[in-house]
């Protein structure tokens, strides 16, 4: 049996007023097949079920995070602005007490600092998303140098299990070329039906870095592949939501 709760806290170098929680699908009260730590509010959770999850996250926290209506796009919105579910995949925020949080089950989220411990972010990186530039806009939204950022990768679906077809390849090589080394065709397809093994931990570091940002931890999980402690969409296709949550404290 899964543990009651079994929440990640990242292991990396911040300082004290940084705070990072990634859930997992264990610890709460919703029913199969979203079993049982439900955070997503568009996946036909029970209403009483999931904010009671919603709440039992809530004490764990300095205030009501920052929830985003996500879209796989690459608008970032400021947590200061207080408005009720932008659409946006990536938050930032630079007043203690902000949380900023992206909900995931196969995407990457990625969490970002400064070394100063001044300034936070959480973003949204399924492929679309990735390879349009949300880390990049992330990045550039927040108010200092991106030498000066750490990065956090969380769970995400591993190399070994996303399949792609040649969209993806291109969405990612067209403007980077070396981003196919993050790709290895699978064997026994013919041309037309041509697939590929993405590796979004790989294609991440490739723009953070290109970016700016060297300093990269994390990226070891698969959702997929980790059925007792992640939601995953490509395998379950009705799959709950774990959320990855950043802050500062004053």
């Amino acid at each position: 049996m899964p543990p009651e709760t079994d929440w990640i806290v990242p292991q990396w170098p911040v300082g004290p007023k940084v705070h990072a929680l990634i859930t997992t699908r264990n610890g709460g009260v919703s029913l199969p097949p979203l079993d049982t730590f439900n955070l997503g509010a568009q996946v036909g959770d029970d209403a009483e079920a999931l904010l009671s999850n919603r709440r039992k996250l809530r004490a764990r926290l300095p205030a009501e995070p920052y929830w985003l209506r996500q879209v796989h796009g690459t608008r970032v919105v400021n947590a200061a602005e207080g408005v009720d579910l932008p659409e946006a995949d990536a938050c930032i925020a630079t007043q203690p007490g902000q949380v900023c949080a992206v909900l995931v089950a196969d995407c990457l989220p990625v969490l970002l600092c400064d070394r100063a411990g001044t300034t936070v972010a959480a973003a949204h990186a399924g492929w679309r998303g990735l390879s349009a530039g949300v880390l990049e806009n992330t990045i550039a939204a927040l108010p200092c140098p991106a030498e000066n950022l750490l990065a956090y990768m969380g769970p995400a679906i591993g190399p070994d299990a996303f399949e792609v077809g040649a969209d993806v390849l291109e969405a990612f090589t067209q403007a980077d070329p070396g981003a196919a080394d993050s790709f290895r065709a699978k064997s026994g397809t013919q041309p037309q039906e041509r697939k590929w093994l993405a590796d979004l931990y790989s294609l991440a570091r490739r723009r953070l870095a290109r970016a700016g940002v060297t300093a990269v931890f994390g990226g070891d999980f698969c959702t997929f592949r980790e059925r007792e402690q992640f939601f995953s969409h490509r395998r379950d296709k009705r799959a709950g939501r774990q959320a990855a949550l950043i802050w500062l404290s004053a």
